[in-house]
């Protein structure tokens, strides 16, 4: 017997990442049965993510097996991912045999960026949903989007709709359930401003405006990325 799990699932981690993007989905994944979550990077040197917490890499992209699942999450070092060879062609060469090609927040952007979204129905975080269309995907705002093997999905907390999603789709509903109520997964947010179509209009307002600088930074990054993949400007 080789030992190998029944299921692998790789976790892309790299520098300034919002960490809930990751272990809110590994959350729930890592209690599927026969699954083994594994966190890529390119070495495995501790990677600080973009509110200070350090994660341990598992693997490298060149020492890791094939996984069932990759899944990229978002944050504000995603942006240099988008340019970066090394990430792209890992990327690709895992969606050759992945079951499902998967991302939360603006993960999508990375995906977009290696050429795996063109023509695909995807989500990202609220403030950069837009830039996916420069990247050939067909922007939709909704927490959790699959189409065919890609899923995605919209901003940080939704991971764990996401991960639900796929846990489901890998393994039944009914051991997602479970897992749901193992994890006392029930939401009821003291607030109703999760989204900007219940926050009131003027925080919405407010926070693209305190958003802005690194979302221009989003857009020409994907823009250029675009031109590259040869993504007529629609």
């Amino acid at each position: 017997m080789s030992g190998r799990c029944e299921r692998d699932i790789g976790m892309l981690i790299f520098p300034r990442m919002t960490q809930l993007d990751a272990t809110g989905p590994y959350e729930v994944l890592a209690r599927l049965p026969n699954t083994k979550v594994h966190l890529v990077a390119d070495t495995l040197d501790p990677v600080e993510t973009d509110r200070g917490m350090t994660i341990l890499p598992t693997v490298t992209y060149a020492d890791c097996p094939q996984f069932d699942v990759v899944m990229v999450p978002g944050g504000p070092g995603q942006q240099a991912l988008m340019e970066d060879a090394a990430v792209l062609d890992f990327l690709r060469r895992q969606a050759q045999g992945a079951k499902y090609v998967t991302s939360v927040c603006t993960g999508s952007l990375v995906l977009g960026a290696a050429g795996l979204l063109k023509g695909k129905r995807a989500t990202s975080h609220w403030a950069a949903l837009e830039h996916l269309r420069a990247l050939g995907a067909v922007p939709v705002s909704e927490h959790v989007v699959v189409d065919g093997a890609i899923v995605t999905a919209a901003g940080v907390a939704s991971g764990l709709d996401f991960a639900l999603v796929l846990a489901a789709e890998l393994e039944g509903e009914q051991v997602a359930r479970e897992i749901q109520l193992q994890i006392e997964y029930a939401p009821a947010p003291p607030f109703n401003s999760g989204s900007p179509q219940s926050a009131a209009p003027e925080m919405v307002a407010r926070l693209r405006a305190r958003l802005a600088p690194l979302n221009e930074q989003r857009r020409v990054v994907a823009e250029r990325v675009g031109r590259k993949l040869g993504v007529v400007a629609r």
